[in-house]
């Protein structure tokens, strides 16, 4: 039986990931990253060459796919059809299509399930993502919502995706990130907003670990 849910929402870039992690760790906690399930659907959909439009077909990828995805210390681990594909749902190609996946009702709702049992196989969770407090589990014992403005967010993403040997454009990168917050804020399944009971947490010019303690302040486990 689940012993508490924590729920990290907010923007593209607002370390999400990086915060949850940190917090699981200290918890004892396992951490979800329900982000990575959109992006294998997604990227099942462009290995297997999928009209992104045909949402019967990116049903039906989904249902026939072999998804597993697996908790371990720091990250959340993926399997395509038993291929490792942890690293490269990350790739920008993936990034790029992976809000079609996320608007559509229909897929959300399939990956929401996916979400709940992964949950469910774990007593203590740390979940993120963009509706987690609000959609996915409503219930959820604590809820945060980071942000922080666009600019600081692509110098983190940039960082990130530096590191990892792509070549990057910052103030593109920036307005893809600013795209990407007006899809979210504005679809009509699931929009991205703070749960009403959620703490929110600007985080634009604090540190990870600052941000982690700001959270911890108002969790009593």
């Amino acid at each position: 039986m689940t012993e508490f849910i924590i729920t990290i929402d907010g923007p593209a870039g607002s370390g999400k990931s990086s915060t949850a992690k940190l917090l699981a760790e200290k918890l004892g906690a396992t951490f979800l990253d329900t982000g990575a399930t959109y992006r294998a659907a997604t990227l099942a959909a462009i290995m297997k060459q999928a009209d992104m439009k045909d949402i019967g077909a990116l049903e039906k990828i989904i249902d026939d796919t072999n998804f597993k995805f697996d908790s371990t210390p720091g990250q959340m681990t993926v399997k395509i059809d038993e291929k490792d594909c942890t690293e490269q749902i990350r790739e920008p190609e993936v990034t790029q299509a992976v809000a079609f996946i996320a608007s559509v009702p229909s897929l959300r709702e399939k990956l929401v399930k996916i979400q709940r049992a992964l949950a469910a196989r774990h007593k203590k969770v740390v979940a993120e993502g963009r509706d987690q407090g609000t959609v996915v589990f409503p219930n959820a014992d604590y809820k945060f919502f980071l942000t922080a403005n666009s600019q600081q967010r692509a110098k983190r993403r940039s960082a990130e995706l530096t590191a990892k040997g792509h070549k990057i454009n910052l103030d593109q990168l920036q307005q893809e990130i600013e795209k990407r917050d007006h899809t979210d804020k504005t679809r009509d399944t699931a929009p991205l907003v703070p749960a009403a009971e959620a703490v929110i947490i600007d985080n634009s010019e604090i540190t990870l670990e600052q941000t982690v303690d700001e959270i911890l302040k108002h969790i009593e486990i």
